[in-house]
């Protein structure tokens, strides 16, 4: 029976896209910004299987037979963050921007919040998750207002103290905001960000939870379903898709949590799709500017990759790939506008270095909606197939 397996490294870019100035990331270039900052990349496994084909990396020189295909992905959605990217990977595009409040969110969303959650709220800007909770944790916790605010991206984030706020009602707090942010207010995600700790030393836990817009269907995942296959989500991917078209879901606390239920599930499926996101590079150290760090995290994963690789069988696709950049290397702490990276893997053959040209980010759910013999899911879902069965 036919498997997929398809490993989002997030913000993990690949080259700033045409039309990144317009979005303020001209010269934004995740992987070979960091490659450049770290005297050069030390990922062999990554190297061996073809990275330094993707775009010039110093440090992962190409390799001429490499066993995947490689390539960089062109995103037609108008944005840069985590929905927009994932959603286009499997066939939906964004032609309208989320809405983003660089001004912090206006009455008619902030009034009815606390209404209807009977609480009050602090903040209501443009922040550093990690800084917010030092500036406010301390009057959060005395007053037990929400900490609200966002960002460069479409989200609307509330932060709340385990032992202040329960996690159950944060997470009630943020089904409520997501009822209100419809319409010309549809954020892309509500995000629940639980913290704990003493003032001055709060730190955010693992019990993140996203609850996000529901994707346009079909889609290549719908088409996966319709051919009989089961989607096995593991880390915030059931979040990303609101639980659409995602059978088995399998949330994670860390990177190395999401590779272990990765590997787990190649071991005993039979067939199907696993759909990973690994989101450290992203919400770790992308964001926080710490290119050094950056790349310990991408060194943990190419450790582990021939323990995904062993974990494969013959006929299985692998496709490593990203959903936006996130460029520690520059002065912004927020996403940025990048290709994808790619790499397609097909165990037991070898693609002698193969580069996909011209690639989309669609490619990644034709390929996987091909490989696994489902149809087409029609209403213009962009994308070729980069690798045949």
């Amino acid at each position: 029976m036919p498997r997929a397996c398809v490993i989002v490294l997030d913000a993990v870019g690949a080259g700033e896209l045409p039309d990144a100035a317009d979005w303020g990331d001209e010269g934004s270039d995740t992987l070979g910004n960091v490659a450049r900052a770290v005297g050069g990349l030390d990922l062999p496994n990554l190297e061996a299987l073809g990275l330094g084909n993707v775009e010039p990396l110093e440090g992962c020189p190409p390799q001429p037979y490499a066993p995947a295909v490689a390539g960089r992905l062109l995103e037609r959605s108008k944005g840069k963050d985590t929905t927009a990217g994932h959603w286009e990977l499997m066939g939906v595009v964004t032609a309208t921007p989320f809405p983003t409040y660089p001004y912090g969110f206006p009455d008619e969303v902030i009034d009815p919040f606390m209404n209807r959650t009977g609480r009050g709220v602090l903040g209501n800007k443009p922040a550093s998750g990690t800084e917010i909770i030092q500036e406010l944790g301390e009057e959060h916790q005395r007053t037990g207002k929400w900490i609200v605010y966002t960002s460069a991206d479409s989200v609307f984030q509330i932060a709340a103290h385990e032992d202040t706020i329960p996690l159950e009602e944060l997470y009630a707090g943020c089904r409520v905001a997501r009822e209100i942010l419809t319409g010309k207010h549809a954020v892309g995600r509500v995000i629940a960000r639980p913290f704990v700790g003493a003032p001055g030393h709060y730190e955010r836990t693992p019990n993140r939870h996203d609850f996000s817009l529901e994707p346009r269907r079909p889609n290549y995942l719908t088409a996966i379903r319709d051919a009989g296959h089961t989607v096995y989500g593991v880390g915030k991917i059931s979040d990303i898709f609101a639980g659409c078209d995602i059978d088995e879901s399998f949330p994670t606390k860390s990177n190395v949590d999401g590779i272990n239920r990765t590997i787990e599930l190649l071991e005993n499926i039979d067939s199907g799709l696993v759909f990973v996101n690994l989101v450290e590079t992203d919400q770790l150290w992308g964001h926080r500017n710490d290119p050094e760090n950056f790349h310990r995290c991408l060194q943990d994963f190419d450790r582990r990759l021939p323990d995904i690789l062993d974990a494969l069988r013959d006929g299985d696709l692998l496709i490593l790939t990203s959903d936006h950049g996130c460029d520690p290397t520059t002065p912004s702490t927020d996403h940025s506008r990048e290709h994808a990276l790619l790499l397609a893997y097909a165990a037991g053959k070898n693609a002698a270095g193969r580069i996909h040209e011209d690639g989309e980010f669609g490619d990644v759910g034709a390929t996987i909606s091909a490989w696994l013999g489902a149809k087409h899911p029609g209403k213009g879902a962009p994308g070729r197939v980069i690798i045949e069965r």
